[in-house]
């Protein structure tokens, strides 16, 4: 191979990279203080994603179904999203109240930790809490569902778009699926 087909091999390939991460996006992740904030100028529905550091679901969805194109243009038009270590030492204010996590021991570092009040509070599905959990709440901060497990962007849109266009009110979650099949 001579010199200037690698050079217009390096070109392309450095192109093709820059072109790349122009053009893709990243979901436009906030802290509760800050979509507390934004919800009394423009209110709509939020999304928490509940994750663990030690998580290897929550590591595969946030690398393959939070980077995707559609998956990220839904949420960042329809939602606030909040992404929220269940196990984190900080002090939360959230909707009046305060959420610690005083079990905490900074010593296990980015291993398994004592859960933080706050995912006891919104995380639970049948008094169980997993990881990842994603918990859908509605324009006043109610919570409309956490859906606990690692699901592709082709299983989250329907999720997404079953609470983000406010289908929910009008159909059960079957009957929604159902009219899919």
């Amino acid at each position: 191979m001579n010199f200037s087909k690698i050079c217009t091999a390096l070109f392309l390939t450095f192109a093709m990279l820059i072109a790349v991460e122009l053009y893709s996006q990243d979901i436009d992740w906030k802290d509760f203080e800050e979509v507390e904030s934004l919800m009394k100028k423009e209110p709509r529905k939020v999304l928490i994603d509940v994750y663990t550091d030690w998580c290897g679901p929550c590591k595969m969805m946030n690398n393959t179904t939070f980077k995707d194109k559609d998956v990220v243009q839904y949420i960042n038009d329809n939602y606030y999203a909040i992404k929220f270590n269940a196990e984190d030492e900080r002090v939360i204010e959230f909707k009046g109240q305060e959420f610690r996590n005083d079990g905490y021991d900074p010593a296990r570092g980015k291993g398994r930790n004592s859960t933080h009040d706050l995912t006891k509070a919104i995380a639970p599905v049948n008094g169980r809490i997993a990881y990842p959990t994603i918990v859908y709440m509605d324009e006043e901060f109610q919570i409309l569902s956490p859906v606990q497990g690692m699901y592709r962007p082709e299983q989250i849109m329907p999720i997404l778009t079953y609470f983000g266009e406010n289908i929910y009110h009008e159909k059960t979650w079957d009957e929604y699926t159902a009219g899919s099949n």
